[in-house]
């Protein structure tokens, strides 16, 4: 349990999903929670679902502006193989959403919805499993929107923000629904298609569960041993060498750390899910659509971001391309969390300060 412990404070990627949904946790706020059924969801591969359900939690109302249309709604939105709860720990909506804080429910809506394959929302563990639509990010897109449009009243958004697969989100609804949004926080991205070192350690991930014969195309009936070796793969996405090597200082507390992480998620963890969740990422690519986005963007990435390193430079030369938009490189230090650094908001607050400032009506 302490490596796991110790995982978390690293901000390993993705590890909030860990955690039960149906719980609350001491120091977890409360929120409301509610589902949505879309009846006949077409996907974009042309596979429909008779019934989508959509699980969301929000904090706070809504407050129409002069104009009629909603002033203080705020879109959250996770990581991949995540779920909305994560934002209720209190290293984030502990540090976000209490009284006095820059989203203070008092006076924000925050929504925090789970995405399509994500937790309490339609997934391929409810039955399906690999006969569940292939989702991508774009069909996820649109069930968020659908959401906030049909069912939540929502007619538009006073900030949208997004970590990793949520930052991508981001640019996705930045480009689709221009207009909708007055401000975007994307957090530890790149707006541009999954290629490189990333797309070979996701397509790593996806190969160890399908090439598994334990898998047998998802009609599995005991976890494939695959998943184990895309876990392993899990850990070194997320990682962050300095915190690691402070944390795991020998050969025994690295093997004990592995141990645990490994062992955790491969009870939690089903092969099905994980394995649409990376692939949802397949065919990503906001980049010949930025110039489309007219809300302010201050766009953030660690240095130590394993994903999303700053030698490539993509980050600071796509940004120009976004009317309003703003690059952000958080530098290393004692404090940062590679991947993970997306999750601690009291390091990059002010940013998101300035931002909101910046865009008051």
């Amino acid at each position: 349990m302490r490596a796991v412990r110790l995982l978390l404070l690293a901000g390993a990627l993705y590890v909030a999903a860990v955690a039960p949904c149906a719980a609350q946790q001491p120091g977890r706020l409360s929120a409301d929670e509610g589902d949505f059924v879309i009846r006949d969801f077409r996907f974009g591969t042309g596979e429909v679902l008779p019934e989508l359900r959509i699980h969301y939690r929000t904090l706070g109302k809504p407050v129409r502006g002069t104009d009629g249309k909603t002033a203080n709604a705020v879109l959250v939105l996770h990581g991949t193989t995540g779920s909305g709860r994560g934002f209720l720990g209190q290293n984030f909506g502990g540090v976000l959403f209490g009284p006095g804080q820059l989203l203070d429910a008092e006076k924000y809506f925050i929504i925090l919805p789970d995405g399509i394959g994500h937790g309490g929302t339609s997934k391929p563990s409810n039955g399906l499993r690999a006969r569940f639509p292939k989702y991508d990010y774009d069909d996820m897109v649109r069930a968020q929107y659908r959401l906030l449009t049909e069912h939540l009243g929502v007619d538009r958004l006073r900030l949208i923000m997004g970590t990793s697969m949520g930052c991508m989100h981001s640019f996705v609804w930045g480009a689709t629904y221009s207009g909708f949004m007055d401000s975007m926080l994307p957090l530890a991205c790149l707006p541009v298609e999954i290629a490189g070192r990333n797309r070979m350690m996701r397509r790593m991930a996806l190969d160890s569960i399908r090439t598994d014969t334990e898998w047998k195309n998802g009609e599995y009936t005991a976890t494939p041993s695959g998943l184990k070796a895309a876990l392993y793969i899990l850990v070194l996405m997320g990682s962050s060498p300095l915190q690691m090597q402070k944390n795991q200082p020998s050969r025994d507390a690295a093997d004990e750390f592995l141990a645990n992480f490994v062992a955790q998620r491969m009870r939690t963890t089903d092969a099905n899910d994980f394995l649409y969740a990376f692939d949802a990422s397949r065919n990503y690519n906001p980049q010949p659509h930025l110039e489309k986005i007219t809300a302010h963007v201050v766009f953030i990435n660690s240095a130590d971001d394993m994903i999303n390193p700053p030698e490539l430079g993509i980050a600071e030369r796509e940004i120009r391309r976004v009317k309003n938009g703003r690059f952000i490189l958080l530098p290393v230090t004692d404090e940062t969390r590679g991947h993970g650094t997306h999750s601690l908001p009291r390091l990059w607050q002010h940013h998101l300060a300035e931002l909101l400032k910046a865009t008051e009506r």
